[in-house]
């Protein structure tokens, strides 16, 4: 898997096409399976966790944003 490091620099020139389609999973495994379609960016979504885990107020903590954030990151080798 490559570093950080690498992946950010692999995302920094602008595509050639002109446009970029960058999806949000909400968790690991949806991550695995948006990059095994190929994508090769991913976002983070905080209302996908939200209502995923069913809060009731469709609210989450910054923790737990960020603690999904790094379980996506760490699941697939996207940007």
């Amino acid at each position: 898997m490559r570093t950080q490091a690498e992946k950010a620099a692999a995302f920094g020139p602008a595509p050639a096409a002109g446009c970029f389609i960058i999806p949000n999973p909400w968790d690991a495994g949806t991550a695995k399976l948006l990059a095994a379609l190929g994508f090769e960016a991913l976002a983070t979504t905080s209302l996908g966790v939200a209502i995923a885990s069913a809060a009731p107020t469709a609210t989450v903590s910054r923790a737990e944003v960020i603690a999904n954030a790094g379980e996506i990151a760490a699941a697939c080798d996207c940007r």
